[in-house]
């Protein structure tokens, strides 16, 4: 039997395989394995523009990332981390089971029509109340202080502060929390010290490191910054906020230390990422305030965690820090005759004039961490996850 076959048709075909072929060479696929054998989620993955084989052209807030197969777009943001005016790189969390492969490509997506995301992840100096920057996410939330509430105490002037420790805002809530907290101080209308359903600040930092300030030890003393001199916000969104702080000088036993840091908070995280660039020192402390030195204290050397568990009015409270591999060299619990200068201390090597370190805590009321081992148990799965990192390779 002999079939007649229009040669259009056959022109068409080629046409239409010829230009599947041309989109599918052209899109960009990103293969994301996880090594571990636990499901992941709450982590970001970073696509910087100049690996995706675009165009300098192009314009990164017109592509969006979605899971190959599906329709769906995930939520991401673009972030500018060199502070040119122009994004460099893109964010999205994937959802990622045990020991799985995903793929997903980038779309160009100008026109599409999608809902604004929350901020979630959000930061800002807060000039009406002194002078704070104040971080959070859908899980947690901090701050620390600058130069003004510095001056204050050093001139005597009631309402300054004068550390270098962070503070924590002990939120129970997902939506944020910083803006109201602080309305209510400025217009009078109410008090973040006192919860009245969507948690509180009654974390006291005073003259200790809070939850992962920074000091040089010099033979049996700790020595630290004063307050930040000057900020700067990269970024804020519905999955990271980013921004960094700047120290003057100090003085640690006739060494010139200098420091700033930079500081992250992503999504669904409880931990805050501390990237810390240090000079004057092979070896930089960072430590968790021990408070009335009434709670239990706990290390893991080889896991590369340290945390306290401690109680907080009518609750209880887990700070921890947790350290990538081959950088913490040693903790001590360090108790001071002055309360405030008691600390839990882990002891990091610097490299490269570099230190990075992962900073949080879990409020009992919060409700996801109603025990000191529910804690650890997350403290070590962090550290697991920040040692064996999801696997990115980029196709074109």
């Amino acid at each position: 039997m002999k079939f007649k076959v229009n040669s259009k048709y056959i022109v068409v075909f080629l046409l239409f395989c010829c230009g599947w072929l041309s989109y599918s060479q052209e899109r960009t696929i990103i293969v994301i394995k996880n090594p571990l054998n636990v499901d992941r989620e709450f982590e970001t993955v970073e696509l910087f523009k100049n690996k995706l084989d675009l165009e300098p052209s192009d314009i990164l807030e017109n592509f969006r990332i979605r899971e190959l197969g599906t329709t769906e777009f995930l939520v991401s943001q673009c972030v500018d981390e060199n502070g040119d005016g122009i994004s460099d790189v893109l964010l999205f969390q994937p959802k990622i089971k045990a020991l799985a492969t995903n793929k997903y490509e980038l779309v160009e997506n100008s026109d599409a029509k999608t809902t604004d995301p929350i901020i979630y992840c959000y930061s800002r100096f807060v000039p009406e109340r002194t002078d704070d920057y104040a971080w959070e996410n859908n899980k947690v939330a901090f701050r620390t202080y600058g130069p003004i509430a510095q001056k204050m105490v050093e001139d005597k002037i009631k309402g300054g502060t004068l550390t270098s420790g962070i503070d924590a805002w002990l939120k129970r809530v997902e939506y944020p929390v910083i803006n109201k907290w602080y309305e209510k101080y400025t217009t009078g209308t109410g008090t973040y010290h006192k919860d009245t359903g969507e948690g509180l600040d009654n974390f006291h930092v005073g003259d200790s490191r809070g939850i992962g300030g920074v000091a040089v030890k010099v033979d049996s003393t700790y020595y630290f910054s004063k307050n930040f001199t000057t900020w700067k916000t990269v970024t804020t969104g519905p999955i990271r906020t980013s921004f960094v702080l700047t120290y003057a000088d100090w003085d640690a036993a006739g060494n010139k230390i200098t420091e700033v840091k930079h500081i992250c908070l992503d999504y669904g995280s409880f931990l805050s990422k501390f990237e810390i660039d240090i000079t004057g020192t092979n070896k930089l402390s960072t430590g968790i305030t021990l408070h009335n030195n009434d709670g239990k204290t706990e290390g893991n050397l080889k896991a590369g965690w340290i945390d306290y568990w401690q109680p907080i009015d009518d609750s209880e409270l887990g700070t921890g820090i947790v350290f990538p591999n081959k950088t913490l060299i040693s903790f001590e619990k360090y108790i001071n005759p002055k309360k405030d200068l008691c600390n839990l201390y882990a002891l990091l090597k610097v490299k490269n004039n570099k230190v990075v370190y992962y900073t949080g805590f879990g409020w009992k009321k919060q409700g996801e961490f109603t025990t000191k081992e529910a804690w650890e148990n997350y403290l070590s799965q962090f550290a697991s996850k920040i040692n064996n990192p999801l696997i990115i390779k980029i196709k074109e």
